[in-house]
């Protein structure tokens, strides 16, 4: 059930007839509203044919309410002092400082929505806007504050924050660890990402015949955050970015028995336009703050935890 249009005066009449009513004059009332004496009077004579009657005695030099006018003075009067303060009162409490952010379904699912609790517990006045995107932002066309980069940084006309070095780690559930010998992987299915290289690479790096491994039960994912979820659920050992694990290995749903594999040329990136460098409490300097703490306790974390350099 629709609800009819509220019908209400004009504002610009009501604050018109509250000045001069108030003054007992249209000349003190065009002061105050820094108009016209004519656009006050214009105003309230409009109000008055509004509501069908007069509002005001118009006396040689004076200006006195009528009774209708006293009474209607009153009632507008409550209701103008109500909106003066729910405004300054909304006023005072000024919308939250916001931070729009873009970055892949695989780092928002494994690394950044699962921290985001500790990042509104630290900054509650900043209001996150996340977008997940496979694609590079275009900032000039697309309202983004900063983004995420998973690549071989840094790129021409962006400030770029490198957040870590990247590396792959084999990963699997607990009951999958073995006792961490290669040799244990013929016995695992074998949980890939796109295609079958970066398990190639891997067992070329630890001197690992893979032919050993062509005939192992495989699994292909097109999303590397899948291929996480596989190993966790116990169906198998993937080999994933340890920024993508870090926090599944630090909660136990995870353990990484074997080697990591060589440092790679790509990494997490923290990009922006320069035009959001300088101003150490902008939104941005606060999230960009807390993901190098985060960053940084993770690879603490795991150079102390999986003893690899």
């Amino acid at each position: 059930m629709s609800m009819a249009a509220r019908k209400l005066p004009s504002l610009h009449a009501l604050r018109a007839f509250d000045a001069a009513a108030r003054h007992c004059s249209f000349t003190l009332a065009a002061q105050e509203l820094c108009v016209t004496q004519g656009a006050v009077s214009h105003q309230i004579k409009a109000l008055e044919e509004e509501l069908g009657r007069p509002l005001f005695e118009r006396l040689p030099n004076q200006l006195r309410l009528t009774t209708a006018g006293a009474d209607y003075l009153h009632a507008i009067g409550v209701a103008l002092d109500q909106i003066e303060r729910a405004t300054a009162a909304l006023a005072s409490h000024p919308a939250p400082a916001r931070l729009s952010l873009s970055c892949s379904p695989n780092f928002s699912s494994k690394w950044l929505v699962p921290r985001l609790g500790d990042f509104a517990r630290q900054h509650p006045q900043l209001e996150l806007h996340l977008t997940q995107s496979e694609q590079h932002v275009n900032f000039l066309r697309e309202d983004i504050d900063a983004a995420i980069r998973y690549g071989v940084g840094p790129w021409p006309g962006l400030s770029c924050t490198r957040l870590s070095e990247e590396r792959l780690l084999p990963v699997c559930a607990p009951a999958l660890a073995g006792h961490g010998e290669s040799a244990a992987l013929r016995g695992l299915t074998l949980l890939h990402v796109h295609d079958r290289q970066a398990w190639a690479d891997w067992f070329s790096q630890h001197g690992i015949d893979g032919a050993d491994m062509a005939a192992a039960p495989a699994i292909v994912f097109n999303h590397e955050s899948a291929a996480i979820d596989a190993a966790i659920a116990g169906q198998g050992v993937t080999l994933a970015r340890w920024s993508l694990v870090s926090l599944a290995l630090r909660q136990g749903m995870l353990v990484a028995p074997f080697p990591a594999g060589d440092w790679q040329d790509a990494a997490y990136w923290l990009v922006h336009p320069h035009s959001q460098d300088g101003n150490p409490s902008s939104p941005l300097a606060s999230f960009s703050t807390w993901m190098n703490q985060c960053f940084a306790a993770d690879r603490q974390w795991l150079s102390e935890a999986l003893c690899q350099p």
